[in-house]
């Protein structure tokens, strides 16, 4: 069985002071950083990051790749299938934000407080929808089905199912998703280690 190797990256602190376009530039770049080393620790080799018109990535040298930032850290990933992964943080939302992340058959399938769910169900949802190549225009299509340990859930979108696996670390969440079976082991690196 193959190993994936989702990368997140902490954001250096002088990184995190920058503004507006210099700074997703910045988090563009170091998110694509994430993914070479994930290629590398895979023992795959990917040198360049191609999107099509509307900026989803496409496959390079064979391989996909997918990346997500966030102001304090950034996360990538290759594959030789297709591929998602979000990265988000988990802070205070409005209930807006619940009516747009899941409908209320989603929520009723948990019995805890949709706080704890909101951004577990965001992540999942999100990096399916980057698997497919779709936006976000697509989430009310996507749903949570199942929760199958405290770090894996499905979710159906277009009749398929896909198992996303989450982490929680530093008041983020992140999850991964693959249109193959393989087992992921997430790697947190240094930004000291890492020339910029």
């Amino acid at each position: 069985m193959d190993t994936l190797y989702p990368v997140i990256l902490s954001v250096p602190p002088d990184k995190q002071q920058l503004k507006g376009r210099e700074k997703v530039h910045f988090l563009s770049h170091y998110a694509r950083v994430a993914a070479e080393r994930s290629a590398k620790k895979s023992g795959l080799r990917l040198t360049e990051f191609i999107k099509n018109p509307k900026g989803v990535p496409l496959p390079a040298m064979g391989y996909w790749w997918s990346v997500s930032h966030k102001p304090e850290y950034v996360a990538g990933v290759v594959s030789r299938g297709k591929i998602g992964i979000d990265l988000e943080k988990i802070r205070p939302y409005t209930a807006g934000l619940e009516k747009k992340v899941a409908d209320e058959t989603e929520w009723a399938i948990y019995p805890v407080a949709r706080s704890d769910l909101l951004f577990r169900y965001w992540t999942a949802k999100e990096a399916v929808l980057k698997l497919m190549g779709i936006g976000l225009a697509g989430l009310s299509s996507c749903k949570i089905q199942k929760e199958t340990s405290d770090n894996h859930m499905t979710v159906r979108f277009q009749d398929q199912h896909f198992q996303v696996e989450h982490i929680t670390f530093d008041n983020h969440i992140a999850a991964v998703v693959t249109d193959y079976h393989t087992r992921i082991e997430w790697i947190f690196d240094d930004p000291e280690e890492i020339n910029i």
